[in-house]
């Protein structure tokens, strides 16, 4: 029997999309597995998409935000968004297939379509499809004005990012508490992404080639570093204050006590020590290895600092997409506050 407009309606009662479309009986349709990979390629993909221009907005000056004079804007960001598109569209479709009960490669048009037509996630979906349809336009043509590009690409890109909000425990509450829960989903989405855009782009300056590491480009990855530690700490304090926020709603005071004895509470505590690794590693570059390089600048003699820099942002890196993996993981877990 094909899913009619009321099946849908009644398989998706929270908004929650990947958990409603996980039940505890279909996972021999479409394993955990591949959702959790979807979700984190979401995450991953659209954190990029925004942080990247961003960085370039606060760390990069003139000509040097064009497309191709610090940093390929241009081709990054389009293979980036053409990325985004598609995992929206399997994400789509794992959705579809745990709906109807069937294997992912069997999934028919109608059902999607019912999906994407017949329901709130499926108009989220329908906004995030074209902000990154923007993205993809201004990542192409937008270059004559490269501050004008940046600025558009940002903005588009948060759209698309914001949408990840629907996707998760966020969606699930009503009225001004469900306002107030997708808020902060968002701000830690938005702070998020200017985190791991930042921590991408610093990799693309500092681990390039020896032969191309001219005292030029050193200096310009020194103000780079500099920059982001200034719009670090604002970054830090969004996460700390909306990060609070969720877990008010989702776990509650009284729950406290007993979180480490669920999975959901185990996954929190993993992301909260992996954080707190990045929150030591991002005060080691800031007031340790960034001024070791400024130092060693003026020597001569940069090696040594850009070995512990790249150490250090390698470190950070992983733990922000471990941090990332947890995040997709937990949106598929039914939080304490649920009763579930």
């Amino acid at each position: 029997m094909e899913p009619t407009r009321s099946t849908i309606t009644s398989f998706l009662p929270t908004h929650i999309a990947f958990r409603a479309a996980i039940p505890s009986g279909s996972s021999k349709n479409v394993p955990d597995i591949i959702a959790i990979a979807v979700r984190l390629g979401l995450y991953l993909d659209l954190m990029l998409l925004f942080g990247l221009p961003m960085f370039g907005l606060y760390t990069l000056r003139g000509t040097e935000r064009a497309s191709g004079s610090v940093l390929r804007f241009r081709s990054v960001l389009a293979t980036i968004a053409l990325a985004g598109i598609g995992l929206s569209i399997l994400g789509m479709m794992v959705l579809a297939s745990s709906m109807a009960g069937v294997p992912l490669d069997q999934v028919d048009r109608a059902t999607v379509n019912l999906l994407i037509s017949g329901t709130a996630i499926g108009t989220v979906w329908q906004v995030r499809v074209a902000a990154l349809l923007l993205v993809l336009y201004f990542s192409i043509v937008g270059w004559r004005r490269p501050a004008f590009a940046l600025w558009s690409l940002s903005v588009t890109a948060a759209v698309a990012l914001a949408t990840l909000a629907w996707t998760g425990h966020g969606a699930a509450d009503e009225g001004l508490r469900g306002w107030i829960h997708l808020g902060a989903d968002i701000t830690h989405l938005w702070s998020a992404g200017i985190w791991v855009g930042a921590l991408f782009a610093l990799c693309l300056l500092i681990f390039r080639p020896a032969a191309r590491m001219a005292i030029d480009h050193i200096h310009l990855s020194h103000r780079a570093l500099d920059g982001f530690a200034k719009v670090g700490s604002a970054v830090v304090a969004l996460l700390i204050l909306s990060g609070f926020v969720n877990s008010w709603i989702l776990i509650g005071p009284s729950r406290l006590g007993s979180l480490l004895t669920s999975l959901y509470g185990l996954l929190l505590a993993g992301k909260l020590i992996l954080f707190g690794v990045m929150l030591m590693l991002a005060a080691t570059n800031r007031f340790f290895l960034t001024p070791s390089l400024a130092a060693a600048i003026e020597t001569g003699n940069t090696s040594s600092a850009i070995g512990s820099l790249r150490r250090s942002l390698a470190i950070e890196t992983g733990c922000a997409i471990a941090i990332l993996a947890l995040v997709a993981w937990l949106g598929l877990l039914a939080p304490p506050a649920s009763g579930m």
